[in-house]
């Protein structure tokens, strides 16, 4: 019996070893963006500039589109890019680089955006992203490459529920996620509301937030629940992961159900937490999220410039990159995660195989984080 509680009190903390040492595996690197904002327009005449030398100014919204490319937006020069990463060649798929709205019906290349956030894709292969100043969410159509309005007039405000979206109005709409059921989602932080557009129907409603700034009730049913400036939405399955920026929290919805339950962060602003409950930990202003396979999400700790990981098996919360508050700026590549240094990063995506990507905002950068 002796030996049996021995051996099992060794397998425990060699298991608690191995998962203290995982984030330290985690190297950094850059896969897109030379590092400058200065504004270069790229023509046909460009044949495949490489990731690693165009320039993108402020990168947000990351995600893993067809084909496994990856594809960003740049806030600073209103453009989507599409980055090859087994060949690294990159490519604008929308926006002129002129700051704008025009280009409806046309090429989405030729068309002017007002700083693009987020971008998303449908089963077919359809692109979808959000303009927060813009205050419209925008369609590519993937046969034609025209680009389209499916939601918001143009002006901020609120309006619009139970109508047509094309006729709704978004105050600072910052994050998209598609349900896969004929739905997107977005937060329209402004608002302090998260809205549903029925793709089919074009119907918009919101789904939860009063417009009130507070935090809602853990267990509650989401209808006539308040919620506290729900930045960055992601969906698996029936589970929708929010992350709240003023809020400085992380919840989860349960779409079938509608029931809202808190995952992570007091609401109260900081950084702590760090190997223990992740509802007691505090954040600073998270700005991305997303869900991996591994019974994990991670955040976008964007003022405390580090990513955090929960496990949501245990309920615990760790930092998987960044120095934190005091390691603003550029350094690292090459490197332990946890030893480098990102200035503001916003959007995270996670492939297959478990491999983050960021975007490091002030860096003009798209950094890789993995094995």
């Amino acid at each position: 019996m002796l030996r049996i509680l021995a051996l099992t009190a060794f397998v425990s903390l060699l298991a608690v070893i191995v998962s203290a040492q995982e984030p330290a595996k985690s190297t950094i690197s850059t896969v897109a963006g030379s590092g400058s904002g200065e504004l270069k327009l790229y023509s046909e005449k460009d044949a495949n500039p490489q990731a690693l030398a165009v320039n993108i100014n402020q990168t947000f919204g990351v995600e893993v589109g067809p084909q496994g490319a990856l594809y960003v937006t740049e806030v600073g020069h209103h453009r989507v890019w599409r980055f090859d990463l087994k060949t690294q060649a990159a490519e604008i798929v929308a926006g002129n680089g002129k700051k704008g709205y025009s280009g409806d019906g046309g090429p989405a290349t030729e068309a002017s955006l007002n700083e693009p956030y987020e971008v998303r894709f449908d089963a077919d292969g359809n692109m979808y992203f959000v303009e927060m100043v813009g205050a419209v969410i925008r369609k590519v159509d993937a046969g034609t490459k025209k680009i389209s309005t499916l939601a918001g007039t143009g002006k901020p405000g609120f309006a619009g529920d139970g109508g047509p979206a094309k006729e709704a109005q978004f105050k600072q709409p910052h994050s998209i996620a598609l349900d896969g059921k004929g739905g997107m989602y977005v937060a329209d932080i402004g608002n302090h509301r998260i809205r549903k557009i029925d793709l089919a129907t074009g119907l918009i409603e919101t789904v939860l937030g009063t417009g009130e700034a507070k935090l809602p009730q853990d267990g509650a049913v989401a209808t006539g629940q308040p919620i506290k400036g729900p930045r960055a939405l992601h969906i698996v399955g029936d589970t929708m992961w929010i992350a709240l920026r003023e809020g400085n929290s992380v919840w989860k919805l349960d779409l079938p159900s509608k029931k809202l339950t808190h995952v992570a962060g007091t609401g109260a602003k900081g950084f702590s937490g760090d190997g223990g409950p992740a509802q007691a930990a505090t954040f600073d202003g998270p700005k991305g999220i997303v869900a991996g396979a591994k019974d994990d999400v991670y955040v976008v700790d964007t003022e405390n410039q580090v990513i955090r990981r929960i496990d949501l098996a245990k309920g615990t919360i760790s930092t998987v990159a960044g120095i934190g508050p005091k390691g603003r700026g550029f350094s690292g590549d090459g490197g332990p995660a946890l030893e480098a240094k990102m200035d503001r990063p916003h959007g995270i995506a996670i492939d297959s195989a478990g491999v983050l990507y960021i975007g490091d905002t002030n860096n003009h950068r798209v950094r890789r984080v993995g094995p």
